[in-house]
């Protein structure tokens, strides 16, 4: 099992968009392949027709480099087991086939699916195994030949051995899976279409694959795929078993798995919103394994410096959104300020910014960044924290402003427009001057400051005001106080 220098493959098929499971697939390979010094193969399992797509073809290479998820074999970077498509590889699937057909180790089914569907409803009815019964495993040529006459077709099914198999999951230990519980399965369908059952371990074989860490949901079929192995051994394809790792499920709301379909399971979501590559994958990592028990935040230098398959959870990971989130909000603080900046870039212009091109002021904006930085959770929110800046006109929160302009707030923000007009143009002197204000009505500073931040800004929340205030400039601000009292007024 699984000798020499590690070589680890990603393999996902170009179906929808990608999702956060299958990230966190990529990533636990990937790590692992850079921490041994090994090798990740990128590999395009493309056999179905009616589902895949090129688009999420382009969609698969675009998402990884965005990740910075590199490769060393694969699309765009070739390699010596050229094709990475399995498109592009079917004579290889059907010559395997043959071998296996002319060996022994797999035979021709004729079943139909009514007589299967059969089978196994009597099978279960009488308490036994409901998986194919070896009906056709040992046909005559006279058989054969009385069913093709008969115009059947035939697809064809690997013999499983008829002793147990076990193997030593890198995850989960020691596992053992009797025969009744693996049988016979199909490898080619009728139409002489190769499947999943067939490619995958065919490919894995071919590209000398260490080691195959995957979804637990692909446990059961591990030891089918170990028969296979040993039958590729025999006939020269394959040089050993790789070992195999299975991850833990990870579950999404009501404690279910999470799904494709599932709105917070698309890696799309998280670009658009603005979430740091490196913040959600520090997020994901989380989903099975930890760097330590006292730490959350780290970067992947610090995760490929440490991961170890073997410490990975066998226990299933529930996705967590206000984590991620969380986690990704440290790793925009830790960004320098340049940095920063010119990540938020796509979120200050269409079409995600509500101003203008012309209106935007890089040098205001510059001065803002620092400050904001330490307020965002995704970088999209940058556009409703900085767009008081750039509007001719605020966008005002109806909550917000329910909140803060009650029946007689007026008297307040009248009183503050007039010391803020007296006040000296800087931070602290704003500041007093609302202070002061606050003071005449009995109110402190954070009381007094709400109804002015919504007049300027629209918003309860956001920057600090009196910084905001100084950048907007006094001509802007008294005149959005005046329009704000004009409103309470009215």
């Amino acid at each position: 099992m699984a000798n020499g220098p590690v070589r680890v493959r990603f393999c996902p098929s170009p179906t929808g968009n990608p999702h956060v499971g299958l990230v966190r697939t990529a990533l636990f390979n990937w790590a692992f392949a850079r921490h041994s010094g090994g090798t990740l193969v990128f590999r395009i399992e493309d056999t179905d027709a009616a589902r895949d797509s090129e688009e999420s073809y382009e969609q698969l290479l675009d998402s990884m480099r965005w990740l910075g998820l590199d490769w060393d074999e694969g699309p765009e970077v070739g390699g010596p087991h050229a094709p990475y498509r399995q498109s592009q590889r079917m004579d290889l699937y059907r010559d395997t086939a043959r071998k296996l057909l002319a060996a022994g180790h797999a035979y021709h089914c004729y079943c139909t699916t009514e007589e299967l569907d059969a089978r196994r409803e009597a099978a279960r009815a009488a308490g036994r195994p409901s998986g194919y019964d070896g009906q056709c495993r040992d046909l005559t040529e006279e058989r054969k030949a009385t069913y093709e006459a008969e115009g059947r077709t035939s697809i064809v099914r690997f013999r499983m051995p008829d002793e147990p198999i076990t193997f030593t999951d890198l995850v989960r230990g020691e596992l053992t899976f009797t025969p009744e519980n693996v049988p016979d399965y199909g490898i080619v369908r009728a139409n002489g279409a190769p499947l999943y059952t067939l490619v995958n371990p065919v490919d894995d074989a071919l590209m000398e694959i260490t080691h195959v860490l995957r979804g637990e949901d692909l446990l059961s079929s591990t030891p089918r795929q170990i028969a296979l192995y040993k039958a590729l051994i025999e006939l020269g394809l394959a040089k050993e078993i790789p070992a195999f790792g299975h991850l833990p499920y990870v579950m999404g709301e009501g404690n279910k798995k999470l799904s494709k379909r599932d709105p917070q399971a698309s890696l799309n979501l998280y670009r658009e919103r603005g979430f740091l590559p490196e913040g959600l994958l520090n997020y994901l990592s989380l989903l099975g394994w930890s760097l330590a028990a006292d730490r959350d935040i780290f970067t992947m230098d610090e995760m490929v410096a440490a991961f170890d398959v073997a410490d990975v959870n066998a226990n299933p990971a529930r996705f967590d959104l206000k984590k991620a989130e969380a986690i990704n909000a440290d790793h925009i603080r830790l960004l320098d300020v340049k940095t920063f900046t010119e990540a938020c870039g796509p979120w200050l212009k269409a079409p995600y910014a509500p101003w203008p091109p012309e209106s935007f002021d890089a040098a205001a904006f510059d001065a803002l960044a620092p400050l904001a930085q330490t307020r965002l959770t995704v970088l999209s929110d940058i556009t409703a924290n900085v767009d008081f800046l750039f509007l001719d006109e605020p966008v005002t929160d109806e909550a917000s402003w329910a909140k803060a302009m009650k029946p007689g707030t007026d008297a307040l923000l009248e009183t503050a427009r007039t010391k803020i007009a007296e006040a000296e143009w800087n931070t602290e002197s704003l500041k007093n001057a609302v202070l002061a204000a606050g003071e005449e009505h009995g109110l402190k500073l954070g009381k007094a400051q709400a109804p002015v931040r919504v007049a300027v800004t629209g918003r309860t929340v956001g920057l600090p005001l009196f910084e905001s205030l100084e950048l907007l400039g006094r001509e802007r601000t008294l005149s959005r106080i005046d329009r704000a009292l004009a409103a309470l007024r009215a």
